[in-house]
């Protein structure tokens, strides 16, 4: 199935989604942090797609946003979509979990949350997953100081 089929299937689903092919031969879409996993769980189940497989999760700090990148596969068809969502909310960033949708997100998703503070709604065990839980901070968000470890000149 080509990028432009893809995107023919999944923009009837909502008019507020954005669709790029960003120099990438993966299609990309944009989906309001609210339709996160509607649109998640219709790119699963939908027979034409079939994205069955979440093989990449992604957080970042685009400076204004914070966000998370998927990269979904279908293993029956063989095409690739990207999927990216993004929140202005850097105090409190959240967003529903796709846990339920591709287990895989589990650990993906604890990982994006150790590393950027990024919430996510419904995770059956959200929690910091390689740095220790007293670690105060998200060190891979751009505005982050590590004021134990600065050199200073």
């Amino acid at each position: 199935m080509t990028n432009e089929e893809i995107q023919h299937i999944v923009s009837s689903w909502s008019d507020t989604l954005t669709f790029s092919e960003e120099a990438s031969e993966f299609l990309n879409i944009e989906v309001p942090v609210d339709e996160l996993h509607k649109i998640c769980s219709q790119l699963k189940s939908n027979p034409d797609l079939k994205f069955n497989y979440l093989f990449c999760v992604t957080g970042m700090d685009w400076g204004k946003d914070l966000g998370v990148i998927y990269h979904l596969e279908s293993t029956d068809f063989r095409h690739c979509i990207v999927v990216k969502v993004k929140t202005s909310d850097r105090e409190n960033p959240t967003m529903d979990s796709v846990s339920d949708i591709w287990y895989t997100a589990e650990l993906h998703e604890m990982e994006v949350y150790d590393f950027f503070g990024i919430k996510f709604n419904n995770h059956p065990n959200l929690k910091r997953l390689f740095l220790p839980l007293d670690w105060q901070g998200w060190p891979l968000r751009k505005d982050y100081v590590d004021e134990e470890n600065m050199i200073i000149k």
